[in-house]
């Protein structure tokens, strides 16, 4: 495995695998890798012939308050375990080669950035979407592989490659969890002993509302209405909990059968994010 930290190094490489013909696939991340990401380079090394991951704390999608300065960073231990992976090229960008002092240029996702994580997070979704167009464009990979733990994100960036006519193809990878059912993340380091236990039951919780809602005669406002009242009773500060229909993460109604069920809670000062995606009987 080559590691490279600048674009002037990486773009000959992808150059000559291009003239070669072959396939490349690209992992973005922000580090501190689990077996979460490591299940995207597993799928990535499956669908081509070259693997590149990427590691980038990426500042614009932080706000004001949030976790940039703490979040974890471990290249050494990841470098490590991406090196026993059939991965090609570690590719480690320094800021400034991410953002000019005067970068100006920044990409919104209108509506599906402000709806749900959107809200209690204004501009995250538009620093996500923007350091993923500007990797695309560094990358220039054939395809790219997303976990679908975060829902919203990975529907937000299917919409910025099929608007901006992005010629990749990205595949999603379904949640990798803990053997209690939570949703694996770097976050999930800055819980607690006691709050680890309690974490599980977001998982638990959604499987629960997911079945209910399966249910002939359910009212999906009413189990979500339960659903936030049960988290705050386990010592969750619940933010939501949404049905919505999964192409465009828009409410769910009773006559909508291809649904995601999205919820956000902080555990202390960890917020948890988890999601399951169903079917369910359209009602006429």
């Amino acid at each position: 495995m080559l590691t490279v930290s600048s674009i002037a190094e990486l773009r000959p490489l992808v150059k000559k695998w291009r003239l070669e013909g072959q396939r490349i696939a690209f992992v973005p991340t922000m580090g501190n890798l689990h077996a979460g990401h490591l299940k995207l380079v597993e799928e990535a090394s499956k669908a081509a012939e070259r693997v590149i991951v990427s590691i980038f704390v990426n500042p614009s999608q932080f706000g004001p308050g949030e976790d940039f300065a703490s979040y974890p960073r471990t290249e050494a231990d990841d470098a490590k375990a991406l090196a026993s992976c059939s991965v090609d090229v570690l590719f480690l960008p320094r800021p400034e080669a991410m953002y000019a002092k005067d970068h100006a240029t920044s990409i919104t996702i209108e509506n599906l950035s402000t709806l749900h994580c959107g809200r209690s997070r204004p501009g995250h979704f538009d620093g996500v979407a923007t350091v993923v167009a500007k990797l695309f464009n560094i990358v220039q990979s054939d395809i790219a592989f997303f976990g679908e733990k975060d829902f919203q994100q990975l529907t937000i960036i299917r919409r910025l490659v099929r608007d901006l006519n992005f010629d990749i193809e990205i595949k999603s990878v379904a949640t990798v969890r803990e053997p209690d059912g939570l949703a694996m993340s770097s976050r999930n380091n800055y819980l607690s002993v006691e709050q680890r236990k309690c974490a599980s039951e977001l998982y638990k919780l959604l499987c629960n509302a997911r079945d209910k809602a399966q249910q002939p005669e359910s009212q999906l406002a009413e189990i979500q209405r339960e659903a936030m009242a049960i988290l705050a009773s386990l010592g969750f500060e619940p933010e939501y909990v949404s049905f919505c229909r999964s192409h465009d993460l828009e409410p769910a109604s009773e006559q909508d059968s291809e649904l995601v069920l999205l919820a956000a809670a902080k555990l202390g000062k960890t917020r948890l994010i988890d999601n399951l995606r169903f079917s369910r009987y359209a009602r006429h």
